[in-house]
């Protein structure tokens, strides 16, 4: 097929250092678009896609999913979501995540691609300036993330769609005639972000540039504020952060809970920040020792041995970490000689 360079969005492909790739896959707009983007530069993805059983055409998308792997000779994995009563966005993330973390322990793949674009992006500034937030919140998405699975194994999460708009992706996929399919609930405003979206639409094309201009100044200073911790220990859901600065102790645990599925509020972030121990959300423990915060699931009235117990001290984990370490057989001399190195 011929390629029409102005209608082609620009991709930063240089982010796609660590093959193989796997792509979080709905067949909507902007995944349909990313693939095809990939495809015609030789790039090749497996597929992820999830089925959550809430729109008449899910059977139909899923369909075509797997037919377009079949047709491009690639592999596709499908998981079908449970029904929750309410928080579906909150579930729904979580679930897809845990899916694709699975799939990336089990199969190997080292990049995991989403196709957030630069609506998505916009809109997530807005909700979180109405809500009251600081230059790391409203930085949002970012092109690349250093991530960890539950069991351990280190990928990289990459968005190489951040400076294209949804317009620009419709455009390629409308010129091309490539398949792809429109989730009516995004076009309504029964929530906050469908009619932040509606409202963001026109101004984004008129200002493309300014605002990814404004998105790499937002950027640039998120990782002059993130000098000040290195996350030292990641393994299943325990994240370890040494912080060089404790004013970054409440960016630190954001940043970690947010990467589990958790976003923490405005009061945790305070009480973190005056070096208090919490429980965030009832499920997450938080808790700072000298210059190392500690996040793992919170598991009450669990008893450990005092052996390990005396292995939690020397490593300097906090009481409510030590259940979950304990629970899920941390290295804890690993952790120790990690503390020794830095």
């Amino acid at each position: 097929m011929p390629i029409f360079p102005e209608y082609e969005p620009p991709i930063d492909l240089s982010l796609l250092t660590d093959a193989p790739y796997l792509l979080a896959f709905s067949h909507g707009v902007d995944s349909t678009a990313l693939f095809y983007l990939l495809s015609e530069k030789g790039i090749r993805c497996d597929l992820a896609f999830v089925h959550y059983g809430v729109r008449v055409q899910a059977d139909r998308e899923e369909a075509a999913a797997r037919k377009l792997a079949e047709d491009y000779g690639l592999r596709i994995f499908v998981a079908r979501a449970p029904r929750w009563k309410s928080g579906f966005e909150r579930h729904a993330r979580a679930y897809r995540y845990r899916f694709f973390e699975e799939i990336i322990e089990q199969e190997g793949y080292r990049t995991l691609m989403t196709a957030h674009q630069l609506n998505d992006r916009l809109e997530w500034l807005m909700m979180r300036l109405a809500r009251g937030a600081g230059t790391v919140e409203l930085a949002g998405m970012r092109p690349v993330e250093d991530r960890c699975t539950p069991g351990g194994k280190r990928y990289r999460l990459v968005r190489p769609l951040l400076e294209v708009s949804r317009q620009q992706l419709l455009t390629f996929l409308d010129h091309r005639a490539y398949q792809y399919f429109i989730d009516e609930s995004n076009e309504g405003t029964k929530n906050e972000r469908a009619g932040i979206r509606r409202l963001c639409r026109d101004y984004i094309e008129t200002n493309r540039e300014g605002i990814c201009r404004s998105f790499r100044y937002l950027d640039a200073d998120r990782r002059a504020l993130e000098e000040g911790r290195d996350l030292l220990f990641a393994s299943r859901a325990l994240r370890v952060y040494r912080l060089e600065d404790p004013a970054c102790a409440s960016r630190a645990a954001a940043e970690g809970l947010k990467a589990l599925g958790y976003l923490l509020s405005a009061a945790d972030r305070e009480r973190i920040d005056r070096g208090e121990s919490l429980v965030a959300g009832r499920s997450w423990a938080v808790e700072r020792r000298d210059e190392y915060l500690y996040i793992a699931p919170y598991i009450p009235e669990t008893k450990v041995p005092k052996s390990f117990r005396e292995q939690c001290r020397e490593a300097k984990i906090p009481p409510k970490i030590r259940p979950y370490c304990y629970r899920e057989n941390i290295e804890i001399r690993e952790l120790i000689e990690k503390q020794i190195e830095h």
